[in-house]
Protein backbone atom coordinates (compact mmCIF):
# COMPACT_ATOMS: atom_id res chain seq x y z
CA UNK A 1 0.00 0.00 0.00
CA UNK A 2 1.43 3.26 -1.28
CA UNK A 3 -1.47 5.87 -0.76
CA UNK A 4 -4.35 6.67 1.82
CA UNK A 5 -7.01 5.51 -1.25
CA UNK A 6 -5.31 1.78 -1.15
CA UNK A 7 -4.97 1.96 2.41
CA UNK A 8 -8.36 3.12 3.51
CA UNK A 9 -9.82 1.02 0.78
CA UNK A 10 -8.01 -2.26 2.61
CA UNK A 11 -9.65 -1.34 5.35
CA UNK A 12 -13.32 -0.86 4.68
CA UNK A 13 -13.13 -3.87 3.19
CA UNK A 14 -16.33 -6.30 4.90
CA UNK A 15 -15.83 -9.92 5.85
CA UNK A 16 -17.66 -12.28 5.07
CA UNK A 17 -18.87 -12.47 8.34
CA UNK A 18 -19.98 -8.91 8.90
CA UNK A 19 -22.39 -9.13 5.93
CA UNK A 20 -23.77 -12.23 7.05
CA UNK A 21 -24.53 -10.42 10.69
CA UNK A 22 -25.96 -7.05 8.48
CA UNK A 23 -28.37 -9.26 7.27
CA UNK A 24 -29.70 -10.49 10.43
CA UNK A 25 -30.05 -6.64 12.39
CA UNK A 26 -32.85 -4.82 11.70
CA UNK A 27 -32.90 -0.61 10.79
CA UNK A 28 -30.37 1.58 9.82
CA UNK A 29 -26.72 2.29 11.47
CA UNK A 30 -26.28 5.75 13.20
CA UNK A 31 -22.71 6.56 13.62
CA UNK A 32 -22.59 9.61 16.58
CA UNK A 33 -19.18 11.02 16.59
CA UNK A 34 -18.16 10.00 13.00
CA UNK A 35 -15.56 12.54 12.89
CA UNK A 36 -12.95 10.60 14.81
CA UNK A 37 -9.86 8.72 13.76
CA UNK A 38 -12.19 5.58 13.43
CA UNK A 39 -15.40 7.01 12.71
CA UNK A 40 -15.50 7.45 8.72
CA UNK A 41 -13.68 3.76 8.17
CA UNK A 42 -15.91 1.97 10.35
CA UNK A 43 -19.15 3.94 8.56
CA UNK A 44 -18.29 3.10 5.33
CA UNK A 45 -17.36 -0.17 6.24
CA UNK A 46 -20.83 -0.68 7.01
CA UNK A 47 -22.07 0.67 4.11
CA UNK A 48 -19.86 -1.31 1.94
CA UNK A 49 -21.52 -4.80 4.02
CA UNK A 50 -25.15 -3.30 3.43
CA UNK A 51 -24.43 -3.32 -0.24
CA UNK A 52 -23.08 -6.28 -0.82
CA UNK A 53 -25.80 -8.02 0.94
CA UNK A 54 -27.83 -6.08 -1.25
CA UNK A 55 -29.77 -4.33 1.72
CA UNK A 56 -31.62 -1.92 2.04
CA UNK A 57 -30.17 -0.30 4.96
CA UNK A 58 -28.85 3.42 5.75
CA UNK A 59 -25.57 4.20 7.42
CA UNK A 60 -25.98 7.91 9.00
CA UNK A 61 -23.33 9.67 10.56
CA UNK A 62 -23.33 12.41 12.89
CA UNK A 63 -20.96 15.43 13.24
CA UNK A 64 -20.17 18.70 13.65
CA UNK A 65 -18.42 18.59 10.45
CA UNK A 66 -17.13 22.15 11.03
CA UNK A 67 -14.02 22.18 8.86
CA UNK A 68 -12.27 19.83 6.39
CA UNK A 69 -13.90 17.78 3.70
CA UNK A 70 -14.80 14.76 5.29
CA UNK A 71 -18.77 15.72 4.97
CA UNK A 72 -18.38 15.26 1.18
CA UNK A 73 -15.88 12.32 1.39
CA UNK A 74 -18.41 10.26 3.70
CA UNK A 75 -21.70 11.15 1.46
CA UNK A 76 -19.68 10.02 -1.92
CA UNK A 77 -19.13 6.97 -0.39
CA UNK A 78 -22.94 6.79 0.38
CA UNK A 79 -22.84 7.72 3.97
CA UNK A 80 -25.63 10.21 4.77
CA UNK A 81 -24.40 12.80 6.94
CA UNK A 82 -26.32 15.20 9.96
CA UNK A 83 -24.30 18.12 10.97
CA UNK A 84 -25.06 18.51 14.76
CA UNK A 85 -23.31 19.38 17.46
CA UNK A 86 -24.15 16.97 20.29
CA UNK A 87 -23.67 18.90 23.56
CA UNK A 88 -26.17 21.33 22.04
CA UNK A 89 -29.59 19.76 23.53
CA UNK A 90 -32.07 21.56 20.52
CA UNK A 91 -29.87 20.05 17.74
CA UNK A 92 -29.61 16.28 19.48
CA UNK A 93 -33.40 16.53 20.12
CA UNK A 94 -34.22 16.86 15.88
CA UNK A 95 -31.49 13.49 15.12
CA UNK A 96 -33.60 10.93 14.27
CA UNK A 97 -34.19 7.93 16.51
CA UNK A 98 -32.85 4.96 14.63
CA UNK A 99 -32.90 1.38 15.86
CA UNK A 100 -28.95 0.86 15.46
CA UNK A 101 -26.64 3.54 17.39
CA UNK A 102 -22.85 3.20 17.86
CA UNK A 103 -21.84 6.16 19.74
CA UNK A 104 -17.92 7.42 19.04
CA UNK A 105 -17.78 10.73 20.88
CA UNK A 106 -15.88 11.33 23.68
CA UNK A 107 -12.56 13.60 24.80
CA UNK A 108 -9.50 12.36 25.42
CA UNK A 109 -6.34 14.54 24.67
CA UNK A 110 -6.15 17.89 26.11
CA UNK A 111 -8.19 16.72 29.03
CA UNK A 112 -5.41 18.17 31.43
CA UNK A 113 -5.92 21.83 32.22
CA UNK A 114 -9.73 21.51 30.47
CA UNK A 115 -11.09 19.05 32.95
CA UNK A 116 -14.81 20.14 32.65
CA UNK A 117 -15.28 19.37 29.21
CA UNK A 118 -13.53 15.92 29.19
CA UNK A 119 -16.17 14.78 32.10
CA UNK A 120 -19.15 17.30 29.84
CA UNK A 121 -17.99 14.73 26.34
CA UNK A 122 -17.79 11.33 28.01
CA UNK A 123 -20.36 11.52 31.46
CA UNK A 124 -22.92 13.92 30.77
CA UNK A 125 -23.52 13.64 27.23
CA UNK A 126 -24.03 9.86 27.28
CA UNK A 127 -27.11 10.36 29.57
CA UNK A 128 -28.37 12.57 26.86
CA UNK A 129 -27.61 10.45 23.96
CA UNK A 130 -29.29 7.19 26.10
CA UNK A 131 -32.17 9.28 26.94
CA UNK A 132 -33.23 10.08 23.07
CA UNK A 133 -32.09 6.70 21.70
CA UNK A 134 -34.29 5.00 24.38
CA UNK A 135 -34.74 1.21 23.11
CA UNK A 136 -32.29 1.14 20.17
CA UNK A 137 -29.29 -1.08 20.28
CA UNK A 138 -26.20 1.22 21.32
CA UNK A 139 -22.41 0.58 21.23
CA UNK A 140 -20.45 3.06 23.49
CA UNK A 141 -16.84 3.24 22.37
CA UNK A 142 -14.88 2.96 25.83
CA UNK A 143 -11.74 2.42 26.83
CA UNK A 144 -8.68 -0.43 28.75
CA UNK A 145 -8.26 2.71 30.89
CA UNK A 146 -10.94 2.18 33.06
CA UNK A 147 -8.49 -0.97 34.21
CA UNK A 148 -5.82 -0.63 36.20
CA UNK A 149 -2.03 -0.90 35.10
CA UNK A 150 -1.24 -4.87 35.64
CA UNK A 151 1.40 -7.70 36.09
CA UNK A 152 2.79 -8.32 32.42
CA UNK A 153 2.14 -11.89 33.04
CA UNK A 154 -1.13 -11.98 34.44
CA UNK A 155 -2.53 -11.87 30.29
CA UNK A 156 -4.48 -9.12 30.70
CA UNK A 157 -7.86 -7.45 32.22
CA UNK A 158 -10.71 -9.15 30.81
CA UNK A 159 -14.33 -7.91 31.15
CA UNK A 160 -14.87 -9.27 35.07
CA UNK A 161 -11.61 -7.71 36.49
CA UNK A 162 -12.52 -4.65 38.89
CA UNK A 163 -12.00 -1.18 37.44
CA UNK A 164 -9.68 1.26 38.72
CA UNK A 165 -8.78 3.80 36.22
CA UNK A 166 -6.07 6.41 36.90
CA UNK A 167 -6.51 9.95 36.03
CA UNK A 168 -9.68 12.31 34.68
CA UNK A 169 -9.75 10.80 31.17
CA UNK A 170 -10.15 7.03 32.96
CA UNK A 171 -12.40 8.30 35.75
CA UNK A 172 -14.82 10.13 33.20
CA UNK A 173 -14.59 7.12 30.54
CA UNK A 174 -15.99 5.05 33.33
CA UNK A 175 -18.70 7.39 33.94
CA UNK A 176 -19.57 7.36 30.51
CA UNK A 177 -19.63 3.51 30.72
CA UNK A 178 -21.67 3.82 33.98
CA UNK A 179 -24.12 6.25 33.19
CA UNK A 180 -25.27 4.18 30.03
CA UNK A 181 -25.81 1.35 31.99
CA UNK A 182 -27.98 3.46 34.27
CA UNK A 183 -30.24 4.08 31.36
CA UNK A 184 -30.10 0.66 29.92
CA UNK A 185 -31.54 -0.65 32.79
CA UNK A 186 -33.34 1.91 33.63
CA UNK A 187 -35.37 1.76 29.66
CA UNK A 188 -34.53 -1.88 28.85
CA UNK A 189 -31.91 -0.47 26.03
CA UNK A 190 -30.02 -3.18 24.36
CA UNK A 191 -26.01 -1.80 25.25
CA UNK A 192 -22.37 -3.08 24.37
CA UNK A 193 -19.59 -1.30 26.10
CA UNK A 194 -16.73 -1.68 23.70
CA UNK A 195 -13.67 -1.79 25.43
CA UNK A 196 -10.97 -0.63 22.90
CA UNK A 197 -6.53 -0.22 22.87
CA UNK A 198 -5.28 0.47 20.63
CA UNK A 199 -6.32 0.86 17.03
CA UNK A 200 -3.48 0.97 14.88
CA UNK A 201 -3.53 2.30 11.24
CA UNK A 202 -0.59 2.98 8.94
CA UNK A 203 -0.99 6.96 9.79
CA UNK A 204 -1.43 6.67 13.31
CA UNK A 205 -1.01 4.72 16.99
CA UNK A 206 1.50 2.49 19.03
CA UNK A 207 3.03 0.93 15.94
CA UNK A 208 3.81 4.15 13.89
CA UNK A 209 5.18 5.62 16.65
CA UNK A 210 7.39 2.71 17.70
CA UNK A 211 8.51 2.50 13.91
CA UNK A 212 9.23 6.39 13.65
CA UNK A 213 11.30 6.63 16.74
CA UNK A 214 13.51 3.37 15.18
CA UNK A 215 13.61 5.26 12.22
CA UNK A 216 14.57 8.51 12.97
CA UNK A 217 16.74 6.79 15.64
CA UNK A 218 15.09 9.13 18.44
CA UNK A 219 14.98 7.51 22.22
CA UNK A 220 12.19 5.32 22.70
CA UNK A 221 10.89 5.32 26.65
CA UNK A 222 10.24 1.70 27.86
CA UNK A 223 8.33 2.92 30.74
CA UNK A 224 5.80 1.19 29.73
CA UNK A 225 7.22 -1.81 28.19
CA UNK A 226 3.84 -4.00 27.10
CA UNK A 227 0.89 -3.19 24.51
CA UNK A 228 -2.17 -4.82 23.04
CA UNK A 229 -2.73 -3.50 19.69
CA UNK A 230 -4.95 -4.50 17.07
CA UNK A 231 -5.81 -3.42 13.47
CA UNK A 232 -8.20 -0.36 13.29
CA UNK A 233 -10.30 -2.05 10.29
CA UNK A 234 -10.63 -5.72 12.43
CA UNK A 235 -11.56 -3.32 15.73
CA UNK A 236 -14.58 -1.20 13.53
CA UNK A 237 -15.90 -4.90 12.34
CA UNK A 238 -15.85 -5.67 16.09
CA UNK A 239 -17.89 -2.99 16.88
CA UNK A 240 -20.24 -3.14 14.19
CA UNK A 241 -20.67 -6.80 14.97
CA UNK A 242 -21.49 -5.85 18.41
CA UNK A 243 -24.60 -4.35 18.21
CA UNK A 244 -26.47 -8.03 17.86
CA UNK A 245 -24.57 -8.72 20.92
CA UNK A 246 -25.75 -5.48 22.78
CA UNK A 247 -28.30 -6.04 25.64
CA UNK A 248 -29.47 -4.92 29.35
CA UNK A 249 -27.92 -5.50 31.62
CA UNK A 250 -25.30 -4.22 29.30
CA UNK A 251 -22.99 -6.64 27.49
CA UNK A 252 -19.16 -5.67 28.44
CA UNK A 253 -16.75 -6.20 25.58
CA UNK A 254 -12.88 -5.66 25.57
CA UNK A 255 -11.49 -5.38 22.36
CA UNK A 256 -7.55 -5.57 21.15
CA UNK A 257 -5.19 -7.96 19.53
CA UNK A 258 -4.66 -11.41 21.31
CA UNK A 259 -0.86 -10.70 22.40
CA UNK A 260 0.90 -9.04 24.93
CA UNK A 261 3.78 -6.98 22.71
CA UNK A 262 6.92 -6.18 24.82
CA UNK A 263 7.57 -2.62 23.46
CA UNK A 264 11.40 -3.50 23.08
CA UNK A 265 10.82 -6.75 20.93
CA UNK A 266 8.70 -4.06 18.59
CA UNK A 267 11.21 -1.90 18.20
CA UNK A 268 13.68 -4.55 17.51
CA UNK A 269 11.74 -6.09 14.58
CA UNK A 270 11.23 -2.29 13.11
CA UNK A 271 14.86 -1.87 13.50
CA UNK A 272 15.44 -5.20 11.50
CA UNK A 273 13.86 -4.17 8.84
CA UNK A 274 14.86 -0.36 8.49
CA UNK A 275 18.33 -2.09 8.90
CA UNK A 276 18.85 0.72 12.57
CA UNK A 277 19.39 -0.01 15.90
CA UNK A 278 16.70 1.26 18.30
CA UNK A 279 17.80 3.95 20.83
CA UNK A 280 16.18 3.16 24.62
CA UNK A 281 15.64 5.35 27.31
CA UNK A 282 14.40 4.41 30.87
CA UNK A 283 12.99 0.21 31.92
CA UNK A 284 10.17 -1.97 31.95
CA UNK A 285 8.25 -1.82 34.49
CA UNK A 286 6.53 -4.90 36.33
CA UNK A 287 2.72 -3.35 34.89
CA UNK A 288 1.37 -1.72 32.12
CA UNK A 289 -2.36 -1.49 31.01
CA UNK A 290 -3.59 -4.26 29.15
CA UNK A 291 -6.54 -5.87 27.70
CA UNK A 292 -7.70 -9.70 27.36
CA UNK A 293 -10.05 -9.76 24.11
CA UNK A 294 -10.15 -13.37 24.59
CA UNK A 295 -14.10 -13.19 24.50
CA UNK A 296 -14.42 -10.96 21.38
CA UNK A 297 -12.00 -13.18 19.41
CA UNK A 298 -14.78 -15.97 20.67
CA UNK A 299 -17.42 -14.02 19.46
CA UNK A 300 -16.13 -12.70 16.34
CA UNK A 301 -12.86 -14.68 15.41
CA UNK A 302 -9.18 -13.60 15.59
CA UNK A 303 -8.67 -10.75 14.13
CA UNK A 304 -7.95 -11.04 9.98
CA UNK A 305 -4.53 -8.58 9.96
CA UNK A 306 -1.90 -10.08 12.16
CA UNK A 307 0.67 -8.50 14.10
CA UNK A 308 3.46 -8.79 11.49
CA UNK A 309 1.83 -7.56 8.84
CA UNK A 310 1.06 -4.44 10.84
CA UNK A 311 4.68 -4.32 11.45
CA UNK A 312 5.80 -4.74 8.22
CA UNK A 313 2.91 -2.65 6.20
CA UNK A 314 3.68 0.39 9.17
CA UNK A 315 7.63 -0.29 8.48
CA UNK A 316 7.15 0.11 4.59
CA UNK A 317 4.66 3.25 5.13
CA UNK A 318 7.91 4.93 7.43
CA UNK A 319 10.43 4.46 4.74
CA UNK A 320 8.75 5.89 1.68
CA UNK A 321 7.62 8.86 3.58
CA UNK A 322 3.54 7.85 3.72
CA UNK A 323 1.11 10.38 5.34
CA UNK A 324 0.47 10.49 8.99
CA UNK A 325 -2.01 12.34 11.79
CA UNK A 326 -0.29 13.96 14.07
CA UNK A 327 -2.54 12.39 17.27
CA UNK A 328 -0.28 10.87 19.85
CA UNK A 329 -1.43 8.41 21.41
CA UNK A 330 0.88 9.14 24.95
CA UNK A 331 0.81 4.58 25.44
CA UNK A 332 3.34 5.36 27.59
CA UNK A 333 1.94 7.60 29.96
CA UNK A 334 1.28 6.37 33.57
CA UNK A 335 -0.64 8.70 35.38
CA UNK A 336 -3.37 9.19 33.28
CA UNK A 337 -2.75 12.76 32.17
CA UNK A 338 -3.67 13.27 28.93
Amino acid sequence: MKTVEELENLMTQPSAALIDDLVKLEGNIMVLGIGGKMGPTLAIMAKRAIDAAGLDKKVIGVSRFSNGTLKDELESAGVETIACDLLDEDELKKLPVEKNVIYMAGNKFGTTGNEHFTWAMNTYLPGRVAEHFKGSNIVAFSTGNVYPLVPVYANGCDENHPVAPVGEYGQSSLGRERVFTYFSQRDNTPLAIFRLNYAIDMRYGVLLEIAKSVFNETPLDLSMGHVNVIWQGDANEYAIRSLLHASSPPTIINVTGPETLSVRWLAKEFGRLFDKNPVFVGEEQENALLNNASKAHQLFGYPRVSIREMIEWIADWVANDGETINKPTHFQERKGEF
